[in-house]
């Protein structure tokens, strides 16, 4: 089963038990590191996330992930906030970014740069996203962009 369709497979199992806990589901990553697989589940709420947050929901969600069996594999699951700076992946974390400065990295360059650092004007589904970069507009398509995170100021 490819990692997108267990991801989406374990969001729709748990996107409500997260939410009766009072918290966001984030994002669901299935990911290979090394040997290991990661199932790895992002909370968040308006508040914060702590420790004590993560082991609520994990004490929450370990015994139906292990009943719904839709990861063959042994893995270590883990649920974490989303942190300061966000990973941008899903329709939803675009969207709550319009207006929003944003880092984009590409997989290959637009005017001899793989990374760019502007506005997010707008975003579509199907087409990408435009980005304002100081004087400059560009449109960016879902398939160039190999990160896109939010940027938090200190």
């Amino acid at each position: 089963m490819a990692s997108g369709n267990i991801e989406s497979k374990v969001e729709k199992l748990l996107e409500d038990i997260i939410k009766n806990l009072g918290y966001e589901l984030y994002d669901v990553r299935y990911e290979k590191e090394g040997k290991d697989y990661y199932l790895r589940i992002i909370i968040d709420k308006l508040e914060g996330i702590n420790i004590n947050d993560c082991e609520t929901v994990n004490n929450a969600i370990n015994d139906i992930l292990d009943e719904a069996d839709y990861i063959k594999e042994q893995y270590f699951l883990e649920v974490s906030s989303p942190g300061l700076e966000r990973i941008l992946r899903k329709n939803k974390h675009f969207t709550s970014q319009i207006g929003n400065e944003i880092s984009i990295k590409l997989f290959k360059p637009i005017e001899k740069t793989k990374e760019l650092v502007g506005i997010l004007e707008s975003f579509n589904e199907t087409e990408g996203i435009i980005l304002k970069v100081d004087d400059k507009v560009f449109k960016i398509d879902f398939k160039d962009i190999a990160i896109a995170k939010t940027i938090f100021n200190w």
